[in-house]
């Protein structure tokens, strides 16, 4: 590496450091909206609780797509999926911001990265496609444990990204177990 570039991948790493200051919709258990950042970081927890059952993935690259894969959020914030409409055009936003969030740093690390999230947002890979279905997991595991606000939707989540749960037994077997608990939260919520 040349001297040079250290400061300009110090650049970088502060302005992904704004991935702290973007709030989601999902609620921590203590009642605090999440950020994205702390999201990044459970995503990343729950692969590698789940790593000797993706033995037949590039592990590694399962952690690089699960750290890239909302870091475009850093400049735009989150829009969550509820909130989505079809002109919402959310990925060429957070496309566009990852491409200036990438911009300090040397051009073979901004190919790369940006790549990492292309195949992420086409789930153009089974890792993808794997990263795609825990990023699903792990929000709907927050919602179910965090401490919404009284009209939380709990409904929204029994069908919300099970095209990408469905299709692997081990996560449609997780989905299976999330959704039971999805259920008496929404019961609960209906009263």
């Amino acid at each position: 590496m040349k001297q040079k570039d250290i400061p300009k991948r110090l650049a970088f790493i502060r302005e992904a450091e704004q991935l702290k200051n973007v709030l989601r919709s999902a609620h921590t258990s203590s009642g605090r909206q999440e950020s994205t950042a702390e999201h990044s970081w459970r995503l990343c927890l729950l692969a590698l609780a789940l790593e000797d059952r993706l033995a037949h993935l590039d592990f590694a690259k399962v952690l690089q797509l699960c750290i890239v894969h909302d870091l475009g959020e850093a400049i735009s914030g989150d829009i969550p999926a509820i909130a989505q409409t079809a002109d919402s055009n959310k990925s060429e936003q957070e496309k566009q911001d990852l491409l200036t969030l990438l911009s300090p740093l040397p051009a073979f690390l901004q190919k790369a990265l940006f790549s990492l999230w292309e195949e992420y947002e086409e789930a153009s890979s089974p890792e993808a496609r794997a990263v795609k279905a825990l990023d699903k997991i792990e929000t709907l595991i927050q919602h179910n444990q965090g401490t919404n606000p009284p009209d939380f939707d709990y409904r929204f989540n029994l069908t919300h990204g099970s095209q990408y749960t469905s299709n692997d037994p081990l996560f449609a077997e997780i989905r299976a177990l999330i959704d039971a608990d999805t259920a008496v939260h929404a019961d609960k919520n209906s009263l």
